[in-house]
């Protein structure tokens, strides 16, 4: 069997030693004689399970005991509307609006309050992050809201707004666990695991314990409300018990890698390969304002979309797959998350070498 290079930006390439971990306990979980997925989410076994991976990500992100992990369902988009529905007092919301999620989670949040945007980057196809120093807060927001990695456009915020006591909020799907963090910047941080933890189905939310209150928006169903989830340690219903035991595994290879600063150190290496060699190609160019660049994923064009489409199809060929852009900006894509190795981001760029040689 051979493996393919995997650059989609979601569901997305996971740790192969992982892979190979699932597959041999597959039949049989610790002598249970049982698949995780044969067994009940009331077990202690599974209990066990599910706490280990919460005390695993607590350490991997050094997380305050005042902050809760939250495993829960309904992806990254559901988050869009539970935030206002439980953290929405005033009805007002400040957001930057600097790609398509954080725009659907703009139109998601209208549904429940004012949503005013404080800062955009749409003018220029979102290819950068627009300055954060002299953003203006509403005085009544109940807080601030960032996608802080932008898996289409291509960009990251490598510096954060600075919002003073009001939560800040972020969706950080697609750079979850490629870096070290801050967690008590934020009041409230949410990733959907399929792009850089685990496979899809999960949403792992981290929540400050303040936020966690009964005081929510009338009609919010018991199931969008934080309070009731981590009441029942993020089983109040049948949680996603197999995706959670995947992102448990992924985090204990975080760990034994060496933790989120050894993880880095490999993203940005991967990076600086894929993008040294896009500043120096007179074929492929990148579409993101340097400074802003993410070390996840990395759009490029040729400026030429029949050349765009056989690079595409030449690629896939070879052994590279998933690597066509999304429409709203054309050409490729290259999502090289953590399980992505550095091989692969080699390879593709002496690939990408020979296709500039050949089509000059």
């Amino acid at each position: 069997m051979k493996r393919v290079y995997n650059f989609s930006a979601g569901p997305a390439v996971l740790p192969e030693e992982v892979l190979r971990e699932a597959a041999e306990e597959m039949l049989d979980y610790q002598g249970t004689g049982m698949s995780v997925m044969e067994m009940s989410h009331r077990s202690k076994t599974i209990e066990g399970m599910m706490n280990e991976a919460a005390q695993d990500l607590r350490e991997l992100l050094n997380i305050p005991e005042h902050y809760k992990i939250l495993f829960l369902q309904g992806g990254a988009s559901q988050q869009f509307a539970m935030i206002p529905m439980n953290l929405m007092k005033n009805r007002v919301a400040d957001h930057l609006n600097t790609g398509q999620w954080a725009k659907k989670a703009i139109s998601e949040g209208k549904l429940y309050g004012k949503i005013n945007v404080i800062a955009s980057s749409e003018d220029q196809n979102y290819s950068y992050i627009p300055d954060l120093k002299d953003l203006k807060f509403s005085e009544d927001a109940d807080y601030v809201y960032i996608c802080h990695n932008n898996t289409i456009f291509g960009t990251k915020f490598n510096k954060l707004p600075d919002v003073g006591d009001k939560p800040l909020i972020a969706d950080m799907s697609s750079n979850f666990l490629s870096e070290p963090i801050d967690v008590t910047k934020y009041g409230l941080i949410f990733a959907g695991a399929q792009k850089n933890v685990g496979p899809a189905g999960v949403v792992i939310v981290i929540i400050r314990e303040d936020l966690i209150t009964e005081d929510v928006l009338p009609g919010t169903p018991t199931m969008l409300k934080y309070k009731v989830h981590f009441d029942n340690n993020s089983a109040y219903n049948t949680p996603p018990v197999y995706g959670i035991y995947i992102c448990g595994k992924v985090f204990k290879w975080l760990k034994k890698l060496g933790g989120l600063e050894a993880m880095k150190k490999i993203n940005e290496e991967k990076a600086a390969i894929l993008y040294d060699y896009l500043d120096a190609s007179d074929m492929f160019k990148g579409t993101v304002v340097k400074k802003d660049r993410s070390l996840m994923n990395v759009p490029f064009v040729t400026g030429s979309e029949e050349l765009d489409a056989k690079f595409i199809k030449e690629a896939k060929a070879a052994g590279f797959e998933n690597l066509k852009g999304y429409r709203t900006v054309g050409g490729m894509r290259a999502s090289i998350y953590n399980a992505m190795p550095i091989q692969g981001v080699k390879d593709l760029v002496e690939f990408m070498k020979k296709f500039e040689a050949e089509n000059k």
